[in-house]
C-alpha cells in the first residue's frame, strides 16, 4: 500500500504493509531510533511520537494510521527552540539518566506544553502518567517540565 504523509516536516510517499506497526518503520525504513521499544505494548511511552500534534504511543499505530498524517519524532524536534528548552531543563535538573525513556518524556512534555504551556505539578504528572522511568526518578521529571514552562513563557 502507499501511504502519503508528512514525516518530521517532510512530505514522505513510500510503500509498505498497511498493518506494519509505526515503531519498526520509523527505525527500520527511515532510521529514526529516537522511538524506542520497551514494551510494544503501549504501556512505557519510549516510543512516543506526535501525530497529528497528539501524543501517540507508535508501537500501537500501524502504517496505514499514517496517510494523510503529519508524524513528528524526536529527530524533527530537535530542530526546535522549544526542544532546545527542555533539553536544557531537563539536563538542569537532573531528569536524564540511561536516557532510553528520554525520548518518550520529551515528546510527553512537549504535547503537554503545546495544549498548556503553564501546567501545574499534578498536571505534569498527569500528562506523563503514560511514561516509565526506572532511573531518574519522576520528581526530576516534573521538575524540568516546570522550569522548561518558565523558561519557554509565550513560545508554547
Amino acid at each position: 500500500m502507499t501511504i502519503k504523509c508528512i514525516i518530521n516536516h517532510k512530505p514522505c510517499e513510500f510503500d509498505t504493509d498497511p498493518t506494519k506497526r509505526v515503531i519498526d518503520l520509523l527505525r527500520e525504513d527511515f532510521g529514526l531510533t529516537g522511538v524506542k521499544e520497551g514494551c510494544g505494548e503501549g504501556e512505557c511511552g519510549a516510543c512516543s511520537i506526535l501525530l497529528n500534534g497528539k501524543l501517540a504511543n507508535s508501537c500501537l499505530l500501524a502504517a496505514l494510521q499514517l496517510q494523510g498524517g503529519e508524524i513528528l519524532t524526536l529527530e524533527g524536534f530537535r530542530e526546535t527552540d522549544q526542544f532546545k528548552i527542555l533539553e536544557e531543563s531537563f539536563a538542569e535538573t537532573g531528569a536524564v539518566q540511561c536516557g532510553f525513556c528520554t525520548p518518550g518524556f520529551i515528546m510527553a512534555s512537549e504535547a503537554l506544553l503545546m495544549e498548556n504551556p503553564s501546567p501545574t505539578k499534578e498536571e505534569i504528572r498527569d500528562a506523563l502518567s503514560g511514561n516509565l522511568c526506572r532511573c531518574t526518578g519522576y520528581e526530576s521529571i516534573i521538575k524540568g517540565v516546570l522550569l522548561a514552562a518558565e523558561k519557554g513563557e509565550g513560545l508554547w
